[in-house]
Protein backbone atom coordinates (compact mmCIF):
# COMPACT_ATOMS: atom_id res chain seq x y z
CA UNK A 1 0.00 0.00 0.00
CA UNK A 2 1.35 3.32 -1.30
CA UNK A 3 2.48 5.24 2.01
CA UNK A 4 -0.02 8.24 2.65
CA UNK A 5 0.99 12.03 1.99
CA UNK A 6 1.58 14.39 4.70
CA UNK A 7 0.14 17.63 3.84
CA UNK A 8 0.82 20.68 5.64
CA UNK A 9 -0.62 24.18 5.51
CA UNK A 10 2.20 27.21 4.69
CA UNK A 11 2.01 30.78 3.44
CA UNK A 12 -2.65 29.53 3.38
CA UNK A 13 -1.55 26.57 0.76
CA UNK A 14 -1.85 23.26 1.44
CA UNK A 15 1.17 21.14 0.17
CA UNK A 16 1.53 17.74 -0.21
CA UNK A 17 4.66 15.44 0.43
CA UNK A 18 4.66 12.42 -1.16
CA UNK A 19 6.25 9.48 0.03
CA UNK A 20 6.80 11.06 3.64
CA UNK A 21 9.27 8.60 5.19
CA UNK A 22 11.36 8.09 1.95
CA UNK A 23 14.91 7.91 3.18
CA UNK A 24 17.67 10.46 1.46
CA UNK A 25 20.30 9.79 3.20
CA UNK A 26 20.62 6.08 4.19
CA UNK A 27 23.65 7.11 6.25
CA UNK A 28 22.08 9.78 8.08
CA UNK A 29 18.48 8.27 8.25
CA UNK A 30 17.21 11.41 6.82
CA UNK A 31 13.98 11.30 5.05
CA UNK A 32 11.85 13.65 2.42
CA UNK A 33 10.03 14.89 5.50
CA UNK A 34 13.16 15.84 7.33
CA UNK A 35 14.34 17.44 4.48
CA UNK A 36 11.02 19.55 4.51
CA UNK A 37 10.97 20.39 7.98
CA UNK A 38 14.47 21.73 7.95
CA UNK A 39 13.60 24.02 5.63
CA UNK A 40 10.99 24.91 7.06
CA UNK A 41 12.64 25.75 10.15
CA UNK A 42 15.48 27.87 8.56
CA UNK A 43 13.38 29.53 5.85
CA UNK A 44 13.49 33.07 6.34
CA UNK A 45 17.29 32.03 5.39
CA UNK A 46 16.79 29.80 2.68
CA UNK A 47 14.17 32.06 1.13
CA UNK A 48 16.34 35.02 1.31
CA UNK A 49 18.54 33.58 -0.97
CA UNK A 50 16.35 32.19 -3.42
CA UNK A 51 12.98 34.35 -3.13
CA UNK A 52 12.23 35.77 -6.66
CA UNK A 53 14.84 34.35 -8.42
CA UNK A 54 14.98 31.43 -11.43
CA UNK A 55 16.37 28.49 -10.44
CA UNK A 56 17.17 25.05 -11.94
CA UNK A 57 15.33 22.45 -10.25
CA UNK A 58 18.36 19.50 -9.26
CA UNK A 59 16.11 16.73 -8.52
CA UNK A 60 17.35 13.75 -6.90
CA UNK A 61 14.95 11.26 -7.29
CA UNK A 62 16.84 8.30 -5.84
CA UNK A 63 18.47 10.18 -2.95
CA UNK A 64 21.53 11.78 -1.87
CA UNK A 65 23.63 8.86 -3.19
CA UNK A 66 22.08 8.59 -6.80
CA UNK A 67 22.63 10.38 -9.80
CA UNK A 68 20.96 13.80 -10.06
CA UNK A 69 19.17 15.02 -13.39
CA UNK A 70 18.94 18.77 -14.17
CA UNK A 71 14.99 20.08 -14.77
CA UNK A 72 14.99 23.52 -16.45
CA UNK A 73 11.62 23.49 -17.60
CA UNK A 74 8.96 24.06 -14.50
CA UNK A 75 6.95 21.17 -14.22
CA UNK A 76 3.41 21.48 -16.57
CA UNK A 77 1.67 20.10 -13.49
CA UNK A 78 2.08 22.25 -10.62
CA UNK A 79 0.35 24.27 -7.70
CA UNK A 80 -1.36 27.82 -8.91
CA UNK A 81 1.55 29.26 -5.73
CA UNK A 82 4.09 28.11 -7.76
CA UNK A 83 5.49 30.80 -10.09
CA UNK A 84 7.33 30.67 -13.48
CA UNK A 85 9.51 33.14 -15.48
CA UNK A 86 11.17 32.56 -19.42
CA UNK A 87 14.54 32.61 -19.47
CA UNK A 88 16.81 32.46 -22.47
CA UNK A 89 20.34 30.51 -22.58
CA UNK A 90 23.29 30.68 -24.64
CA UNK A 91 21.98 27.83 -26.83
CA UNK A 92 19.24 30.12 -27.63
CA UNK A 93 16.89 27.86 -25.75
CA UNK A 94 14.08 29.25 -23.23
CA UNK A 95 12.85 27.51 -20.66
CA UNK A 96 9.99 28.75 -18.29
CA UNK A 97 11.80 27.89 -14.61
CA UNK A 98 10.39 28.12 -11.31
CA UNK A 99 10.45 30.41 -8.99
CA UNK A 100 10.48 30.26 -5.36
CA UNK A 101 8.50 32.89 -3.52
CA UNK A 102 7.25 31.52 -0.09
CA UNK A 103 7.13 28.45 1.84
CA UNK A 104 4.70 26.71 0.38
CA UNK A 105 6.85 26.58 -2.85
CA UNK A 106 9.98 25.80 -1.06
CA UNK A 107 8.29 22.67 0.28
CA UNK A 108 7.02 22.06 -2.68
CA UNK A 109 10.07 22.23 -4.39
CA UNK A 110 11.68 19.78 -1.98
CA UNK A 111 9.32 17.29 -2.32
CA UNK A 112 10.13 17.12 -6.29
CA UNK A 113 13.58 15.37 -4.51
CA UNK A 114 15.24 18.90 -5.09
CA UNK A 115 18.36 18.54 -1.95
CA UNK A 116 19.98 21.68 -2.65
CA UNK A 117 18.55 25.18 -4.03
CA UNK A 118 20.31 26.36 -7.42
CA UNK A 119 19.33 30.19 -8.11
CA UNK A 120 20.70 32.16 -11.50
CA UNK A 121 21.95 35.35 -9.62
CA UNK A 122 18.97 37.92 -10.92
CA UNK A 123 15.60 38.54 -10.23
CA UNK A 124 12.57 37.45 -11.80
CA UNK A 125 11.59 41.19 -12.95
CA UNK A 126 15.21 41.82 -14.59
CA UNK A 127 16.41 38.71 -15.89
CA UNK A 128 19.47 40.40 -17.43
CA UNK A 129 21.48 42.34 -14.97
CA UNK A 130 22.93 40.32 -12.34
CA UNK A 131 22.52 41.68 -8.75
CA UNK A 132 25.28 39.58 -7.20
CA UNK A 133 28.84 38.28 -7.98
CA UNK A 134 30.02 34.92 -6.50
CA UNK A 135 33.33 33.81 -5.98
CA UNK A 136 33.50 30.23 -6.28
CA UNK A 137 36.36 28.71 -3.91
CA UNK A 138 37.15 25.46 -5.05
CA UNK A 139 40.83 23.50 -3.89
CA UNK A 140 41.81 21.01 -6.11
CA UNK A 141 42.83 17.40 -4.06
CA UNK A 142 45.02 17.53 -1.49
CA UNK A 143 44.30 21.43 -0.22
CA UNK A 144 43.30 21.44 2.94
CA UNK A 145 40.55 23.70 4.74
CA UNK A 146 42.49 26.04 6.38
CA UNK A 147 44.09 26.99 3.24
CA UNK A 148 40.47 27.86 1.99
CA UNK A 149 39.70 29.84 5.08
CA UNK A 150 42.76 32.05 4.41
CA UNK A 151 42.08 32.00 0.62
CA UNK A 152 38.84 33.46 2.05
CA UNK A 153 40.24 35.64 3.96
CA UNK A 154 42.29 37.51 0.95
CA UNK A 155 38.74 37.14 -1.00
CA UNK A 156 37.12 39.60 1.37
CA UNK A 157 40.19 41.84 1.44
CA UNK A 158 40.11 42.31 -2.66
CA UNK A 159 36.34 42.74 -2.72
CA UNK A 160 36.62 45.50 0.09
CA UNK A 161 39.41 47.19 -1.49
CA UNK A 162 37.09 47.28 -4.68
CA UNK A 163 34.03 48.96 -2.85
CA UNK A 164 32.15 45.85 -2.19
CA UNK A 165 31.05 43.81 0.80
CA UNK A 166 31.48 39.87 0.92
CA UNK A 167 29.24 37.33 2.84
CA UNK A 168 31.08 34.07 3.18
CA UNK A 169 29.53 30.27 3.22
CA UNK A 170 30.69 27.00 3.38
CA UNK A 171 29.80 25.48 0.31
CA UNK A 172 28.63 22.50 2.20
CA UNK A 173 31.08 20.52 -0.28
CA UNK A 174 35.05 21.37 -0.19
CA UNK A 175 35.31 24.64 -0.85
CA UNK A 176 33.41 28.34 0.21
CA UNK A 177 31.83 30.90 -1.17
CA UNK A 178 31.89 34.46 -1.02
CA UNK A 179 28.65 36.31 -2.37
CA UNK A 180 29.08 40.25 -3.12
CA UNK A 181 25.03 42.62 -3.70
CA UNK A 182 25.71 44.71 -6.40
CA UNK A 183 23.28 46.93 -8.07
CA UNK A 184 21.85 45.61 -11.17
CA UNK A 185 23.61 48.26 -13.62
CA UNK A 186 25.33 45.34 -15.45
CA UNK A 187 24.75 42.38 -18.25
CA UNK A 188 26.40 39.22 -17.16
CA UNK A 189 29.51 39.49 -19.45
CA UNK A 190 30.17 42.65 -16.93
CA UNK A 191 29.60 40.81 -14.09
CA UNK A 192 32.02 37.90 -15.24
CA UNK A 193 34.42 40.24 -16.15
CA UNK A 194 34.39 41.65 -12.39
CA UNK A 195 34.86 37.91 -11.11
CA UNK A 196 37.91 37.34 -13.56
CA UNK A 197 39.36 40.60 -12.07
CA UNK A 198 38.92 38.98 -8.66
CA UNK A 199 40.46 35.89 -9.03
CA UNK A 200 43.18 37.27 -10.52
CA UNK A 201 43.99 40.03 -7.62
CA UNK A 202 43.54 37.02 -5.44
CA UNK A 203 46.36 35.18 -7.13
CA UNK A 204 48.52 37.98 -7.43
CA UNK A 205 47.73 38.97 -3.28
CA UNK A 206 48.10 34.57 -2.52
CA UNK A 207 49.81 33.40 -5.68
CA UNK A 208 50.73 30.35 -3.19
CA UNK A 209 47.42 29.91 -1.99
CA UNK A 210 45.48 30.52 -4.78
CA UNK A 211 44.59 30.45 -9.04
CA UNK A 212 42.85 32.06 -11.32
CA UNK A 213 43.38 29.08 -13.80
CA UNK A 214 40.91 27.92 -15.81
CA UNK A 215 42.57 24.24 -17.30
CA UNK A 216 42.49 21.74 -14.15
CA UNK A 217 46.41 20.46 -15.30
CA UNK A 218 47.34 24.08 -14.58
CA UNK A 219 45.83 24.56 -11.34
CA UNK A 220 47.17 24.35 -7.79
CA UNK A 221 46.01 25.35 -4.21
CA UNK A 222 42.13 27.09 -4.49
CA UNK A 223 40.96 27.68 -7.84
CA UNK A 224 38.65 31.28 -7.70
CA UNK A 225 36.17 30.06 -10.11
CA UNK A 226 35.09 32.76 -12.20
CA UNK A 227 33.22 31.42 -14.27
CA UNK A 228 30.17 31.21 -11.63
CA UNK A 229 29.37 34.34 -13.18
CA UNK A 230 28.44 33.24 -16.50
CA UNK A 231 25.18 33.16 -17.77
CA UNK A 232 23.00 30.09 -16.94
CA UNK A 233 25.10 29.08 -14.28
CA UNK A 234 23.55 28.95 -10.84
CA UNK A 235 25.50 27.76 -7.24
CA UNK A 236 24.20 25.73 -4.19
CA UNK A 237 22.34 28.72 -2.34
CA UNK A 238 22.72 29.69 1.44
CA UNK A 239 21.12 27.29 4.05
CA UNK A 240 20.96 24.73 1.01
CA UNK A 241 21.13 21.08 2.24
CA UNK A 242 24.59 18.98 -0.03
CA UNK A 243 24.33 15.25 -0.92
CA UNK A 244 27.19 14.37 1.04
CA UNK A 245 26.74 11.56 3.67
CA UNK A 246 26.89 13.39 6.81
CA UNK A 247 24.05 16.45 5.41
CA UNK A 248 26.37 19.34 5.29
CA UNK A 249 24.31 23.02 4.82
CA UNK A 250 26.24 25.83 2.65
CA UNK A 251 26.11 27.58 5.70
CA UNK A 252 26.02 31.65 6.27
CA UNK A 253 28.93 33.16 8.30
CA UNK A 254 30.39 36.02 9.64
CA UNK A 255 33.67 37.18 8.51
CA UNK A 256 34.78 36.52 12.23
CA UNK A 257 33.80 33.27 12.16
CA UNK A 258 35.89 32.27 9.25
CA UNK A 259 39.00 31.58 10.77
CA UNK A 260 38.21 28.83 12.99
CA UNK A 261 35.14 27.63 11.07
CA UNK A 262 34.90 23.27 10.57
CA UNK A 263 32.47 22.85 7.67
CA UNK A 264 31.41 19.33 9.77
CA UNK A 265 30.04 21.72 12.16
CA UNK A 266 26.96 22.93 9.93
CA UNK A 267 24.47 20.08 9.25
CA UNK A 268 20.71 19.34 8.58
CA UNK A 269 20.86 18.23 12.67
CA UNK A 270 22.84 21.60 13.53
CA UNK A 271 22.15 25.07 11.40
CA UNK A 272 18.21 25.27 12.59
CA UNK A 273 19.64 25.33 16.52
CA UNK A 274 22.12 27.79 14.76
CA UNK A 275 19.84 29.89 13.14
CA UNK A 276 17.11 29.98 16.16
CA UNK A 277 19.90 31.53 18.34
CA UNK A 278 21.62 34.02 16.30
CA UNK A 279 19.35 34.46 13.08
CA UNK A 280 20.82 34.80 9.40
CA UNK A 281 24.19 36.73 9.28
CA UNK A 282 23.38 37.17 5.37
CA UNK A 283 19.95 39.28 6.59
CA UNK A 284 21.44 42.74 5.88
CA UNK A 285 23.02 41.39 2.51
CA UNK A 286 20.47 43.24 0.43
CA UNK A 287 21.46 46.80 2.16
CA UNK A 288 25.01 46.35 0.80
CA UNK A 289 24.62 46.38 -2.76
CA UNK A 290 27.70 48.04 -4.19
CA UNK A 291 29.22 49.32 -7.50
CA UNK A 292 31.56 47.03 -9.82
CA UNK A 293 33.01 50.24 -11.29
CA UNK A 294 36.18 49.58 -9.63
CA UNK A 295 36.65 45.96 -10.59
CA UNK A 296 35.69 47.01 -14.14
CA UNK A 297 38.82 49.64 -13.80
CA UNK A 298 41.17 46.77 -12.87
CA UNK A 299 40.31 44.74 -15.50
CA UNK A 300 40.73 46.83 -18.23
CA UNK A 301 43.87 47.64 -16.62
CA UNK A 302 44.60 43.45 -16.84
CA UNK A 303 43.80 43.60 -20.64
CA UNK A 304 46.11 46.85 -21.20
CA UNK A 305 48.94 44.87 -20.11
CA UNK A 306 48.04 42.38 -21.85
CA UNK A 307 46.25 39.64 -20.03
CA UNK A 308 43.42 37.92 -22.81
CA UNK A 309 39.69 37.26 -21.61
CA UNK A 310 40.11 34.46 -18.93
CA UNK A 311 38.53 30.75 -20.76
CA UNK A 312 35.01 30.29 -20.93
CA UNK A 313 33.20 27.04 -19.94
CA UNK A 314 33.60 25.03 -23.62
CA UNK A 315 29.56 25.25 -24.22
CA UNK A 316 29.93 28.84 -24.82
CA UNK A 317 30.64 30.85 -28.16
CA UNK A 318 34.09 31.79 -28.27
CA UNK A 319 34.53 35.22 -27.26
CA UNK A 320 36.15 38.12 -28.53
CA UNK A 321 39.65 38.31 -26.62
CA UNK A 322 39.21 35.14 -25.07
CA UNK A 323 42.44 33.40 -24.84
CA UNK A 324 42.52 29.95 -26.81
CA UNK A 325 40.16 27.85 -25.30
CA UNK A 326 41.78 24.43 -25.42
CA UNK A 327 44.15 22.79 -22.77
CA UNK A 328 47.60 23.77 -22.42
CA UNK A 329 48.77 20.40 -23.27
CA UNK A 330 46.73 20.26 -26.72
CA UNK A 331 47.77 23.43 -27.98
CA UNK A 332 49.23 24.24 -31.21
CA UNK A 333 53.22 24.44 -30.87
CA UNK A 334 53.85 27.55 -32.23
CA UNK A 335 57.32 27.12 -34.36
CA UNK A 336 57.12 23.58 -35.38
CA UNK A 337 55.08 24.17 -38.30
CA UNK A 338 53.23 20.95 -38.29
CA UNK A 339 50.19 22.60 -36.70
CA UNK A 340 50.01 19.64 -34.37
CA UNK A 341 49.01 19.94 -30.96
CA UNK A 342 52.09 19.14 -28.78
CA UNK A 343 51.75 17.67 -25.07
CA UNK A 344 53.39 19.76 -22.15
CA UNK A 345 51.32 17.76 -19.89
CA UNK A 346 51.81 14.20 -19.78
CA UNK A 347 47.85 13.47 -19.68
CA UNK A 348 46.21 10.18 -20.44
CA UNK A 349 42.11 9.80 -19.84
CA UNK A 350 41.26 6.46 -18.02
CA UNK A 351 37.63 6.80 -17.94
CA UNK A 352 33.88 8.69 -19.34
CA UNK A 353 31.39 7.22 -17.41
CA UNK A 354 27.25 7.61 -16.41
CA UNK A 355 27.90 7.68 -13.26
CA UNK A 356 30.51 8.29 -10.59
CA UNK A 357 30.86 5.16 -9.18
CA UNK A 358 31.32 3.62 -12.66
CA UNK A 359 34.29 5.88 -13.16
CA UNK A 360 35.80 5.50 -9.72
CA UNK A 361 35.50 1.93 -10.77
CA UNK A 362 37.53 1.98 -13.81
CA UNK A 363 40.39 3.65 -12.30
CA UNK A 364 40.34 0.85 -9.70
CA UNK A 365 41.03 -1.41 -12.12
CA UNK A 366 43.71 0.76 -14.01
CA UNK A 367 45.54 1.14 -10.93
CA UNK A 368 45.86 -2.22 -10.46
CA UNK A 369 46.98 -2.83 -13.38
CA UNK A 370 49.83 -0.72 -12.28
CA UNK A 371 50.56 -0.94 -8.71
CA UNK A 372 54.24 0.90 -9.54
CA UNK A 373 52.70 3.96 -11.20
CA UNK A 374 49.94 5.16 -8.71
CA UNK A 375 51.98 6.02 -5.78
CA UNK A 376 53.65 8.56 -7.93
CA UNK A 377 50.53 10.52 -8.45
CA UNK A 378 49.78 12.98 -6.10
CA UNK A 379 46.02 13.78 -5.17
CA UNK A 380 46.44 17.21 -7.38
CA UNK A 381 47.48 15.04 -10.79
CA UNK A 382 44.19 12.34 -10.48
CA UNK A 383 41.22 15.11 -12.53
CA UNK A 384 38.05 13.97 -11.70
CA UNK A 385 35.15 15.89 -14.12
CA UNK A 386 31.95 16.39 -13.33
CA UNK A 387 30.67 17.21 -16.89
CA UNK A 388 27.58 18.61 -17.86
CA UNK A 389 25.53 16.34 -20.27
CA UNK A 390 21.67 16.60 -21.79
CA UNK A 391 19.92 16.70 -18.40
CA UNK A 392 22.22 14.71 -16.06
CA UNK A 393 26.26 15.12 -15.04
CA UNK A 394 28.73 12.28 -16.52
CA UNK A 395 32.03 11.63 -15.07
CA UNK A 396 35.49 11.66 -16.97
CA UNK A 397 38.91 10.72 -15.17
CA UNK A 398 42.65 11.85 -16.91
CA UNK A 399 45.64 11.18 -15.15
CA UNK A 400 48.18 13.84 -14.84
CA UNK A 401 51.64 11.79 -15.14
CA UNK A 402 54.37 14.74 -14.73
CA UNK A 403 55.14 12.94 -11.48
CA UNK A 404 56.49 9.53 -12.96
CA UNK A 405 59.72 9.19 -15.39
CA UNK A 406 58.95 9.52 -18.62
CA UNK A 407 60.06 6.02 -19.38
CA UNK A 408 57.80 4.69 -16.90
CA UNK A 409 54.85 6.35 -18.53
CA UNK A 410 51.91 4.18 -19.37
CA UNK A 411 50.14 5.21 -22.80
CA UNK A 412 47.04 6.12 -23.68
CA UNK A 413 45.02 2.78 -23.94
CA UNK A 414 41.32 2.24 -24.69
CA UNK A 415 38.94 3.66 -21.67
CA UNK A 416 38.19 1.42 -18.73
CA UNK A 417 34.67 3.01 -18.84
CA UNK A 418 33.90 4.40 -22.22
CA UNK A 419 30.16 6.19 -21.79
CA UNK A 420 28.96 8.44 -24.85
CA UNK A 421 26.46 11.15 -23.02
CA UNK A 422 25.08 11.45 -25.85
CA UNK A 423 24.30 8.14 -27.15
CA UNK A 424 24.60 6.07 -24.11
CA UNK A 425 26.63 3.41 -22.87
CA UNK A 426 28.47 1.90 -25.88
CA UNK A 427 31.09 -0.71 -23.56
Amino acid sequence: MAEPKKVLELAGHEVAVSNPSKVYFPRAGVTKLDMVRYYLAVAPGALGGVRGRPMALKRFVNGAEGEPFFQKRAPEKRPDFVQTVELSFPSGRTADEVVVTDEAALAWVINLGCIDLNPHPVRAADLDHPDELRVDLDPVPGVEWPQIRDVAMVAAGVLADYGLTGWPKTSGSRGMHIYARIEPHWEFGEVRRAAVAVAREIERRAPDLATSKWWKEERHGVFVDYNQNAKDRTVASAYSLRPVPDVRVSTPLTWAEVPSCDPAEYTIGTVPGRFARIGDPWAEMDEAAGSLDGLLEQSARDEAAGLPDAPWPPHYEKQTGEAPRVQPSKRRSGGSGSGRRQSTMPLIEVARAETKDQAMAGLERWKARYPEVWPRLEPADVLVDAMRGRSSLWYRIRLNLRHVPEAQRPPQEPLEVDYDPWAGPVS
